[in-house]
This record gives C-alpha cells, sequence and structure tokens, in this order.
C-alpha cells in the first residue's frame, strides 16, 4: 500500500494539489498553474515526498484527458480519473454543512484513493497508437453528428419556402442531403426561382463536379420534373434572403461532410496500422470505422477488463439488477460508455446482414420476447464475449466455435 495518495483538483487556470498519508493527515498543500512550470513544481514536490519511478504516488483527479493528466500517466504512474458525482458524495462524509473550496476538494480525492482505491480504476496503459485512434475516431464520430445536426437544420429550413428540394432529393439512399450530388444542385438552385431556370446543362456539371459518373439524364429528368412542378411560393424578396440563409447552412454542411470524410480515411488507415484491426474485423458487422470507434473505447490495455463480464458492463451490454427487499427488476445500464454503446447499436445491426447465425440468434431473442433494442443489445453482449477471448488469445473470430451451443439447440 502506497505511503501517500495525491488529489488534484483541477480547473481552467490552476490546480490545486494535497498529498495525503494512510493515517488521513494532510502532509502538504500545492496551488500550481496550468502551464509546464505547474507540473514541474508539482514533480518537485511529489519528488520531495518520496516519489520514485518504482514506487510512484497514485494520483486522484476528476477527469481523464488534458496535458496534465497525459504528463502525470507518461510519468509510469496510477492515475485514476475520479467521477465528479462520485466525488461529490464522497466530500459529504467529511461535512454536512456543504462546505467547499478547491484546496477541500483536493483533498477529498487523495482519500478517495487512501479509503477506496481498490472500488475505482486506473487510467488504462494504452500505446500511443491506441489513443492516436481514439482521438480521431471520436472526432469522426463528432464530425459525424455534427454533419446530420446540420443536414437536419437545412431539411427544415427546405420545408419554409422550398419543399421541392426534398422531394427532388428524398429518394436519395445513405446521405439524402449530405450527398455530394445533392449539395451541388442546391449550390446552383438556391430558391424556387432558380430551380425553375436550370437548364440541361447545368444540373449536368453541377452532378459531375460532385463526383458522378453515371445516370446523369435520369437524374436530370427528375430534377426538371419536380422543380418546374406547381407549388406553394414565399414573397420573392423573403424567398430570395430565405435562400441565401441555405446557403450559408449549405456552406456550412459543405465542411462538415468534408471533416467527416477525411476524419474516416485517416481513422482507417491509422486503425489498420494496429496489431487488434486483423481481430477487429474478422467480426461480422465490423468495418474499418466500427471496429476503430470499438478500438478507441476498449483500449489495448490487456489489463484493462477483469474479464469479459467487465468489458460488457462497461458497455452497457449487460443488464443490471436492482433488488430491494420483494421488488426485484433487471433493466439495461444507462451509465455507461455512450460512445461504445453506440458502436455496439451499429455493430449488432450490421451483423444482421453478414451472418446468418447471428440474424438467427437475434431471432430467437425476439422470439422469446424481447423487443429489438432488446435483442440487439443481447447480440452486443455475445459479441463483447467472443471478442474478449479473441483478443486474450490471439485468435480471430470463428463463427462455428462463436454460435455452436445455439445451433445445436436450434437442431
Amino acid at each position: 500500500m502506497p505511503k501517500l495518495f495525491c488529489g488534484i483538483d483541477w480547473s481552467e487556470n490552476h490546480h490545486d494539489i494535497a498529498l495525503v498519508n494512510r493515517d488521513g493527515h494532510v502532509e502538504a498543500q500545492l496551488r500550481i498553474g496550468d502551464d509546464a512550470g505547474g507540473y514541474r513544481r508539482l514533480a518537485d514536490l511529489l519528488a520531495e515526498h518520496g516519489d520514485t519511478p518504482e514506487d510512484p504516488i497514485p494520483v486522484a483527479i476528476e477527469t481523464g484527458r488534458g496535458l496534465l493528466v497525459a504528463c502525470l500517466h507518461a510519468s509510469g504512474r496510477l492515475v485514476f480519473a475520479i467521477n465528479p458525482l462520485a466525488a461529490s458524495r464522497y466530500r459529504e462524509r467529511h461535512t454536512v454543512s456543504r462546505r467547499k473550496s478547491d484546496a477541500g476538494d483536493a483533498i477529498v480525492l487523495a482519500n478517495i484513493l487512501r479509503t477506496d482505491a481498490h472500488a475505482h480504476r486506473p487510467l488504462p496503459a494504452n500505446t500511443e497508437l491506441a489513443q492516436a485512434i481514439a482521438v480521431l475516431a471520436r472526432a469522426q464520430q463528432d464530425a459525424v453528428w455534427n454533419r446530420q445536426q446540420l443536414a437536419n437544420q437545412l431539411r427544415s429550413h427546405l420545408r419554409e419556402y422550398y419543399p421541392a428540394a426534398l422531394l427532388a432529393f428524398q429518394h436519395q439512399a445513405n446521405g439524402g442531403l449530405t450527398r455530394a450530388d445533392a449539395r451541388a444542385i442546391l449550390a446552383i438552385a438556391p430558391t424556387p426561382a432558380h430551380a425553375a431556370k436550370l437548364t440541361r446543362s447545368q444540373p449536368r456539371a453541377a452532378l459531375k463536379r460532385s463526383g458522378r459518373t453515371r445516370d446523369f439524364e435520369t437524374a436530370i429528368d427528375r430534377i426538371h420534373a419536380v422543380f418546374r412542378a406547381d407549388c406553394l411560393r414565399q414573397k420573392p424578396q423573403v424567398e430570395a434572403a430565405m435562400g441565401r440563409q441555405m446557403l450559408a447552412l449549405l456552406r456550412q454542411l459543405d465542411t462538415a461532410c468534408t471533416a467527416a470524410d477525411d476524419l474516416a480515411a485517416e481513422t482507417s488507415n491509422q486503425f489498420a496500422e494496429h496489431p487488434d484491426a486483423k481481430i477487429l474485423l474478422s467480426f461480422p458487422g465490423l468495418g474499418p470505422l466500427t471496429g476503430a470507434r470499438v478500438l478507441a473505447e476498449i483500449g489495448d490495455d490487456r489489463t484493462r477488463f477483469a474479464d469479459a463480464r467487465a468489458m460488457k458492463a462497461y458497455a452497457g451490454a449487460s443488464p443490471v439488477t436492482r433488488a430491494s427487499g420483494k421488488s426485484h427488476v433487471v433493466s439495461h445500464r444507462h451509465i455507461k460508455n455512450q460512445r461504445l454503446a453506440h458502436a455496439g447499436f451499429l455493430w449488432a445491426l450490421s451483423s444482421l446482414r453478414a451472418s446468418s447465425p447471428a440474424k438467427a440468434h437475434y431471432q430467437r431473442r425476439r422470439d422469446h420476447g424481447d423487443g429489438h433494442a432488446q435483442a440487439q443489445r443481447h447480440l452486443f453482449n455475445r459479441f463483447l464475449g467472443q471478442l474478449h477471448h479473441c483478443l486474450q488469445t490471439g485468435e480471430l473470430y470463428d463463427e462455428d466455435r462463436a454460435f455452436r451451443p445455439q445451433l445445436a439447440l436450434a437442431a
């Protein structure tokens, strides 16, 4: 057991440090700046109190990100990212007056490690490549969400003055208004007045600029038919103003689409270089992007999860039981890694088309009475168990072994 425990209450401009011994007495307190000088002062304080590479002092802080955390983690010490809500509950153990200060919070965090370090997990020791993939995969996912939000704004705006544009592209699969050809047509026809004057050569040129390579005449015929049909119109000046607003939204959407595509390409390239990529891609329904998102959240530290159950709970795939007296409720987890859960939803959905045994497993759960989301979580839960085994043993996914008990039961 360490002799000292360090708690850090971080903020944007400064951080409060507290060192607490095994008996709970405060050995030292310090406030440092959020810069290289502040980190050196922290390192000197820890060294003065016996911190060595062989026996580093563990640190508790309310975040798992930032330069300070990265530097502390790179030094080889155990860094515990304590949930702020959990820290707030611990604070009430020491005072009932709800007194609060930054220096006091640092002491609370240090005492959390002193009394309950076994109940908290340190940050995983992921490789540099895994950390880079996590940055890119999360950024790409954020870009996709931002792209969809902007597309929804554009769609709502078009409904107010230009419903023909929505009608022209409502058949578009895999993107709708986010498709390059749809955005290219909207750029040359921002209002119904512009759309009614389009020649055949203008949309053809726009479609070519968007990267489209076939079915030009069919697309042009459909666009002309929709744009030249009778429709309700705003007053001319109002329509022109709304067209300018649409072009502003369209430029934002173009930027979001480009960012999502660029990040997707870079994420896939980085993911392909990781040793675990072959194992992840051997699973049905996992492509480069979804596989990268899964790797980003579970990492490549093999000691992070004690067993498959821990990984399933972290992903929110396993149910949680709440039992008290005569009450006994089993429900899905709300506290989980939301990004991993979202990736698992896409993974399970794609596997229904890529794997017959996976689809049969899903259908058995539906026949058992599960709803669609519940059956998908159950399938994701099963995949996670198999993934944990494959990562620990270095084996690729084997569909015959993965679903053998269910296939035998069905026979």
